[in-house]
């Protein structure tokens, strides 16, 4: 049977590596002193133990404890007549806990890679070593690692370029494996010998026999990060990044790691957004932190490679019968007044986790007297399990002279769910329709939960467009078709801005026709973002979140995904001494934006900070700030 190859998992998603090997050895007693590598005949229960613990985390593929089985590390003590035993006995360790198993989160067969890593000898320096004794060493563990049945090989933790040219040379001389390829670099982007990252890499990348070019060990989560914006920009070639779980510290007399497994899953998903297409990690991370790293990653790489994205059922698929779709004044009064370029006020409600409803209604009603145009009704924020926001988004036009904006998001239903959902939403009255992909299940209350995301937000907003137009999922027509106004997120301060323009664009081509930002806290930002897209030609509306104290602050700039909160606004609401001088503030900062920005969007999309509309009311200048 044809073995499954690296480079056809990362074609399909982004491939996820287990953790440390040694690290889980000298846990379990294993003197520093001694030989991991020898484990492989001596324990091997030990070693597979660990493997199968990180498969059981999810991972794509497991490394071999075979990173020191050379022959010149492995002459220290006593073992280099053992290469090939050792070597193959590591292939055979990690393929019986792989064997037959499927990572949990993508279904595909879990690989096995070959660790190689460096002879820890200066090569051609204080005749320590020969090129030629090199080349031997890696070509000897090389071949043996192959003819065990390993599915790629990964060489790893290298500080000199020189010394992994020579490797991936010696490798590709005795094996046709698909070949990743890892530099160490420090907390200056050096490698230990001075030599820049990006450098390193492009002359790494530029070698035909690698496949995967990347960065492990060495340094914690966000230097990593860092290299890893250096490093996308000198290679087209998919790229790793395996961190250690951050700076050893001595704790009596211990090396410990001391990075937690949430922390590292935040940074994985940053890794992510920079377009690394292998994560893992390296000395110091546990199953445990792997375990994270999967339940975080897998949950976005699932919305971004939508496989809705694949379906017949295109924009460019006319219908059979010719129907007319209803203008964007006609669909609702949100609409009407988009279509007039008058500016626009909603205030975010956010549904009860309970059954009580009435505090919500009786809100929806002040914003109903103060003018305000429609209030947005979030759909399980921060994947977080409250009532219905359909439901409330009914009761609450039922109640008040207010129309609702229904978020409607793609983590929870499958497409049939979807489509079925939209028609009943347009049927009993909702057309104003926020489109977006969603949190991942692992932000919330409920981490063990599964996102569907049958589709993300691009795909489902040309879908809406097409029901506009009366063609379903399946391809048949219907009339009356839907009559919706959509509207999509836009996030002026992405990490990854460039990405994010194209991401807009392609939500305009499919069908939006309006946008309402994340949280903006700074006009330049903003204005630089509505430069980038101004030939997109939607109306533009601002999320603008009061802040209520420093701590509200510090949490919106810290752990609100999608947010960038300017220091300076931080050092204005540290001058707050009470609650109310908290409140005062931050409606004062939300005016004053808002002011600023007016001229260049379309409306307002402000928050009730902890459900108090009145704050909101009061940004919008509806109501008196002495009346929070």
């Amino acid at each position: 049977m044809t073995k499954t190859k690296l480079s056809e998992l990362l074609s399909k998603h982004v491939v996820l590596a287990d953790g440390a090997m040694g690290t889980m050895l000298y846990q379990s007693g294993v003197f520093v002193n001694a030989s991991f590598d020898e484990l492989n005949l001596s324990n091997p229960k030990l070693v597979s133990k660990i493997h199968k613990q990180y498969v059981e985390a999810g991972v794509d593929f497991i490394e071999t404890n075979t990173f020191g089985a050379n022959e010149v590390k492995l002459s220290r003590f006593g073992l280099g007549e053992q290469v090939e035993k050792i070597n193959k006995a590591g292939v055979e360790i990690a393929r019986q806990a792989a064997c037959g198993e499927q990572s949990r989160t993508t279904g595909d067969k879990v690989l096995v890679a070959a660790s190689m890593g460096p002879l820890a000898r200066d090569i051609a320096l204080y005749n320590q070593i020969t090129q030629q004794q090199a080349a031997a060493a890696f070509q000897r563990q090389a071949s043996a690692l192959a003819e065990a049945g390993a599915d790629f090989i990964i060489l790893e933790t290298f500080s000199n370029t020189d010394e992994l040219l020579l490797a991936i040379e010696a490798v590709r001389s005795v094996s046709a494996l698909e070949i990743v390829a890892q530099m160490t670099a420090n907390e200056q982007n050096e490698t230990p010998y001075g030599e820049k990252i990006d450098h390193a890499i492009a002359r790494i990348a530029a070698q035909p026999a690698v496949t995967v070019v990347g960065l492990n060990c060495s340094v914690g989560p966000s230097a990593m990060l860092t290299a890893l914006e250096l490093i996308r920009a000198v290679t087209d070639k998919p790229v790793s990044v395996q961190p250690n779980a951050g700076m050893p510290r001595q704790v009596e007399s211990r090396l410990l790691y001391m990075s937690t497994p949430e922390y590292m899953a935040e940074f994985a998903k940053r890794f992510y957004e920079k377009g690394a297409r292998i994560i893992g990690g390296c000395c110091g991370t546990t199953p445990a932190h792997i375990r994270e790293i999967v339940l975080a990653v897998r949950a976005i790489d699932k919305a971004a490679t939508s496989k809705t994205r694949l379906t017949t059922v295109t924009l460019e698929t006319p219908p059979k019968i010719e129907i007319k779709e209803t203008p964007l004044a006609q669909k609702s009064k949100f609409g009407d007044k988009l279509s007039k370029g008058q500016t626009v006020t909603t205030i975010e409600i956010t549904p009860p986790k309970g059954l009580s409803i009435d505090p919500i209604l009786e809100k929806a009603k002040l914003c109903a007297e103060m003018g305000i145009d429609a209030v947005n009704i979030p759909d399980g924020p921060r994947a977080s399990s409250r009532l219905s926001p359909m439901v409330t988004a009914i009761k609450i036009q039922q109640a008040a002279d207010l129309e609702a904006i229904l978020h409607f998001c793609c983590r929870d239903r499958n497409l049939i769910g979807m489509q079925s959902d939209i028609l009943g939403a347009n049927a009993i009255g909702l057309r104003n329709l926020l489109v977006i992909t969603g949190d991942p299940p692992k932000m919330g209350d409920y981490p063990q939960a599964t996102g569907v995301f049958d589709m993300d937000s691009i795909a489902l907003t040309g879908v809406i467009r097409n029901l506009n137009r009366g063609l379903d999922l399946g391809g048949s027509t219907f009339n009356p078709p839907t009559s919706l106004v959509i509207g999509v997120g836009a996030n002026p301060v992405a990490s990854d801005i460039k990405r994010e323009i194209e991401k807009f664009q392609q939500k305009v081509l499919a069908g939006a026709e309006f946008a309402i930002t994340q949280p903006v806290f700074e006009a330049d930002t903003l204005f630089r973002f509505l430069d980038s897209i101004e030939s997109f030609k939607i109306p533009i509306i601002a999320g603008i979140w009061p802040f209520t104290s420093l701590k509200n602050a510090e949490f919106m700039a810290n752990e609100v995904p999608g947010v960038v909160v300017p220091s300076y606004l931080l050092d204005r609401m540290a001058k707050a001494k009470t609650q109310q001088d908290g409140r005062i503030i931050g409606v004062e900062i939300a005016k004053e934006l808002i002011a600023q920005i007016q001229p260049r969007v379309a409306g307002f999309a402000v928050s009730a900070p902890f459900g108090n509309v009145k704050i909101a009311l009061a940004a919008l200048a509806k109501l008196e700030v002495n009346q929070i």
